[in-house]
């Protein structure tokens, strides 16, 4: 059930990853949930992206009121969330929290930061072959998981696949339901159709009852719209009752589907069920497919276009975590803060904030996910898709996301290139500290960088001179350009210096305080 509506989350006008800002009708909190803004709305309520008190992000899902009130929604919508919370792994957005009970009930599940299958292909065009091969596996594995967990999704289409670097994610489960649910369950209608009519599986369609070789189907027809841009039964103005008709009784239209995909995608749309292949199947078809001519093993599964859409998600998703800065959302690295006039130092948010909590595992790694498509925005305006791989690992470097730095100083004996541009990072885990720089060239004794430090409470600017080319970088204290001199306090000298990509900065008197990490943004 994971973030329906998916073509609302991503479709407000003017705002790339569709997040709407609250209206005066919206909640501000749901349960422990601090909601940042709107993300769409469908047939059963409106979608939040919100974050938890432990700072992780969430997609939140508030069931429509005149709903809540019908008893008989309650009791499905109970079941729904009992078998959703079965289901595991890797390739679905986890169901991590629930109230069936509140006087309004809601849902949340983990956010998947990553545009819609229909939005890529209906923004970009066709995926390569084997693109659509990798897809393919990671959707029978998605299809695996709800599968075991006795779920039958009934609903899987462009709109319910997310692409993240990582691999698809399959959201949606707000049709799902328990496999004894539909033949058994009180609330349960079977031979009712539900479903999306381009996307539907034959036996859905003469209202019969359903088995997981359902999803199969609708597997089959997601692949032909990857690879072709074309639903197989018809297109977007088919009457709903012609293309349900062509799905019960006409063969597929596949013009255009590479001949590599062909026998898969075939066997999917089988009208017999018991002739369709079982998701472990479609697994080792799919990645036992030929190889693509030039393909390394290392190289990203996305085309470079949608990669880059993936770094602009990441930063929109930061943003929308820090709604109190401002338009400005590559923060900087700063000097002290403290509201009441203690001195501090820049690599620690004021003493007036509560420290960060720990962040989880899956935190962590999302963070994680969120900087490597950063830095694969980088790469892909470089033209140097190739030395991604490079960042997922521990031995990545700087010349991966930068062109290849040069390590020695300049041949003018000014900064090296690779030092030289905008760089940001956040002070803990919250997002709501943020620290950024512009380097720029220069002489000993000149200004080359200036800073700005911004959070909940502060914006101090400040500037600092340069002491010695290097490399490594080093800078004179750093003054306060703008900001009260009783938050604001200037910091000592410091060291810049590349690391696997990022740009470390150490302050000479940094009080036993480790140094930050700053990715480059522009």
């Amino acid at each position: 059930m994971a973030q329906p509506g998916r073509a609302g989350q991503q479709g407000q006008a003017g705002r790339p990853g569709g997040l709407a800002p609250l209206s005066a009708h919206d909640p501000q909190q749901i349960g422990e949930y601090r909601l940042l803004g709107r993300l769409g709305e469908g047939g059963m309520g409106r979608v939040f992206l919100a974050r938890s008190d432990r700072g992780r992000t969430v997609a939140v899902k508030l069931v429509r009121a005149e709903l809540a009130h019908q008893e008989e929604f309650r009791a499905r919508f109970r079941h729904e969330v009992r078998a959703a919370r079965k289901v595991g792994g890797q390739w679905t957005a986890p169901v991590l929290d629930a109230d069936t009970e509140a006087e309004t009930p809601w849902l949340a599940t983990g956010y998947i930061a990553g545009p819609a299958l229909q939005q890529a292909v209906g923004g970009s065009g066709p995926l390569p072959e084997r693109t659509v091969r990798i897809l393919a596996a990671g959707l029978a594995r998605a299809l695996r998981s709800i599968h075991t967990a006795g779920i039958i999704h009934r609903d899987l289409k462009p709109s319910n696949v997310l692409l993240t670097l990582d691999g698809p994610r399959v959201i949606d489960f707000g049709i799902a339901r328990a496999l004894e649910g539909v033949t058994t369950s009180a609330v349960t209608h079977t031979g009712s159709a539900v479903g999306s009519p381009g996307f539907m599986a034959p036996e859905q369609v003469r209202g019969e009852p359903l088995t997981p070789a359902c999803d199969v189907f609708c597997l089959g027809s997601v692949l032909v719209y990857a690879a072709t841009g074309r639903q197989p039964f018809g297109s977007a103005t088919t009457l709903p009752h012609a293309m349900m008709y062509r799905i019960a009784e006409e063969e597929p239209d596949l013009t255009g589907l590479p001949q590599g995909l062909y026998d898969l995608v075939t066997a999917c749309l089988a009208k017999d069920p018991a002739r369709r292949p079982a998701p472990e199947e479609l697994v080792a078809w799919a990645e036992d497919g030929p190889d693509t001519p030039g393909a390394a093993d290392d190289e990203p599964w996305l085309p470079g276009a949608l990669i880059a859409r993936l770094g602009r998600h990441a930063v929109e998703l930061l943003e929308a975590e820090n709604p109190q800065a401002g338009a400005d959302r590559t923060p900087t690295d700063a000097t002290a803060v403290r509201p009441h006039g203690t001195p501090a130092t820049d690599l620690a948010p004021p003493a007036t904030m509560a420290p960060p909590a720990a962040p989880a595992p899956a935190r962590r790694r999302r963070t994680r996910r969120a900087l490597l498509a950063v830095a694969a925005l980088v790469l892909v305006g470089a033209g140097t898709a190739t030395g991604y791989a490079l960042l997922s690992g521990p031995g990545g470097s700087a010349a991966a996301s930068e062109g290849k730095p040069d390590p020695t100083p300049a041949a003018d004996g000014g900064i090296p290139a690779g030092y030289l541009g905008i760089w940001s990072t956040t002070v803990g885990d919250s997002h709501l500290d943020v620290r950024r720089f512009t380097l720029v060239q220069g002489k000993p004794g000149e200004t080359v960088l200036r800073m700005q430090a911004t959070g909940p409470t502060y914006d101090c600017r400040f500037a600092a001179t340069l002491k010695s080319a290097g490399p490594p970088v080093r800078l004179g204290p750093s003054t306060v350009v703008s900001g009260p001199p009783d938050t604001c306090r200037p910091g000592s000298p410091s060291t810049l210096e590349l690391m696997g990509g990022q740009l470390r900065r150490t302050f000479d008197d940094a009080g036993g305080l480790a140094p930050l990490l700053y990715t480059k943004t522009g």
